[in-house]
């Protein structure tokens, strides 16, 4: 059993935008025309409209404008309150996205649940913070090595020292966050050696976002979780979304949050 969960964004109590309008929305954008629009989304013209009729009933300005004339013979368009709209969707939907990853690992124990859901949310400048419960720790002299559970099977390995583990009144059992900072993950196309000290997880590449000379990478873990991380551009050139990689994470480099 997983937690989950669909978004909307309603106004006056009514629905406002989802994730269907927003994409009739972006291709109506892409391709100027509703009708085509709705043809890609297999719904007629008519439910199409409805549906923009619906949200400019609601929204504070208009959405779409009609074009006349010209070479193309005209069409529609988006208005720029409509572009902004779409952002706006985009990002409260990501922000839902990691509010139901943070507390989806509780499975189906509604207890783990509670305890999840009473705890403060970190915000910290690490790309990185991952839900977790602590499944073993092993001190030796003045380090501690924990052993971190992630959704599905996925596991990481974090040092830190022994006195942290006091302070922090780390147990077995009880839920963490694994914080990384994006660049202290490292992407490799390849298994690496089994004889690393790194943590090695595989993954499916979602995205890639280029900017100058560095890449950023999202990959998808088998069990669920995302990972962001950023290289260079040249040491990873071949990347592409949908192709399987590997994480690389030191031990070393993950900070344990609360």
């Amino acid at each position: 059993m997983k937690i989950d969960g669909r978004f909307w964004l309603t106004k006056e109590g009514q629905s406002f935008l989802g994730a269907g309008r927003i994409e009739l929305l972006e291709r109506i954008d892409k391709i100027g025309s509703i009708l085509a629009a709705a043809k890609e989304m297999k719904m007629s013209y008519k439910a199409a409209w409805e549906r923009i009729n619906g949200m400019n009933s609601l929204a504070d300005y208009p959405l779409i404008e009609r074009t006349t004339g010209g070479k193309g013979g005209g069409g529609t368009k988006l208005t720029p309150y409509a572009h902004e709209l779409i952002v706006t969707f985009h990002r409260f939907h990501d922000l839902h996205r990691q509010f139901i990853d943070r507390f989806s690992e509780a499975g189906n124990d509604p207890e783990r649940l509670a305890r999840i859901l009473s705890r403060t949310f970190l915000t910290t400048s690490a790309r990185n913070q991952i839900p977790s419960m602590l499944s073993s720790i092993d001190t030796n002299g003045l380090h501690s090595t924990l052993t971190l559970s992630l959704m599905g099977n996925d596991t990481l390995r974090s040092t830190i020292t022994a006195k942290s583990v006091h302070n922090m009144g780390l147990s077995v059992g009880c839920d963490t966050y694994a914080i990384i900072k994006s660049s202290d993950i490292h992407i490799a196309l390849t298994p690496p050696s089994s004889d690393t000290v790194d943590n090695i997880l595989s993954g499916t590449i979602e995205t890639l976002e280029r900017s100058g000379d560095n890449i950023e990478i999202a990959l998808r873990l088998a069990g669920g979780a995302l990972l962001i991380a950023l290289e260079k551009e040249d040491s990873l050139h071949t990347l592409q979304v949908g192709i399987t990689a590997y994480a690389l994470i030191s031990p070393l480099h993950i900070i344990i949050g609360l």
